[in-house]
């Protein structure tokens, strides 16, 4: 599917048409039974500092994606409604997904793959109830040292799961002490676009409102 937001083309579910975007994949299969690939395209950014062309994050049950997927489908169908952007749905194959939209799935994909099946639905609740940016946070601290298909139940990827699928919503939601002032104070990984060697990743649809809603809550205060 694809669509405009300030001019600017989108296939998938937000994912920008054009100089080879870095987003994310999840390939889904023929059949019921094999599993789902979650992986990471880099795009103009693979080969700087040995980063790879795509990362493979997540190996996932079939059963599993079929218990989150439709609440993921709706999250992000209502983030991109308040784009004016194209809605989507998942599909046989290759389905792309917005870089910061794949950072958050990827946050409840490595919830659930090692979990009871009994326990996904709270860890779908408590990540619904996280906002946008501590999911970012989530995945950028857990990417850092377990963020390969093969960590599945190593340091943060297990520390993860234990949190969503778990804990409470009040503790998950203060998970991240300092991610209001990494915020605040502009030095969020997700703010910064401009690339190694002058280059420049398109700016997230998703991260200038965020960062608007602070500025106002903060003059507000």
């Amino acid at each position: 599917m694809k669509s405009s937001s300030e001019n600017r083309a989108t296939v998938g579910f937000g994912c920008p048409v054009g100089i080879d975007p870095h987003h994310f994949v999840v390939d889904l299969p023929v059949g019921r039974t094999a599993q789902v690939v979650i992986a990471e395209a880099y795009g103009i950014k693979a080969g700087l500092n040995g980063l790879p062309e795509v990362a493979e994050r997540c190996y996932l049950e079939r059963s599993k994606w079929t218990m989150i997927s439709e609440e993921v489908k709706r999250e992000f169908n209502e983030r991109l409604r308040s784009k004016n952007m194209a809605t989507s749905r998942w599909t046989t194959g290759l389905n792309k997904v917005e870089r910061l939209l794949g950072k958050e799935l990827l946050v409840l994909a490595w919830a659930v793959e090692g979990a009871n099946p009994e326990t996904v639905p709270n860890a779908i609740r408590n990540w619904i109830g996280l906002r946008p940016e501590e999911r970012w946070w989530l995945y950028t601290v857990t990417a850092a040292a377990t963020g390969g298909a093969e960590h599945s139940d190593v340091g943060w990827r297990k520390a993860l799961r234990f949190a969503l699928t778990e804990n409470p919503l009040a503790e998950v939601a203060n998970i991240s002490p300092v991610r209001r002032s990494r915020l605040l104070h502009g030095n969020e990984p997700e703010t910064q676009n401009t690339l190694f060697d002058g280059l420049q990743e398109e700016p997230s649809p998703f991260l200038g409102d965020r960062r608007e809603q602070v500025r106002a809550k903060e003059s507000s205060e």
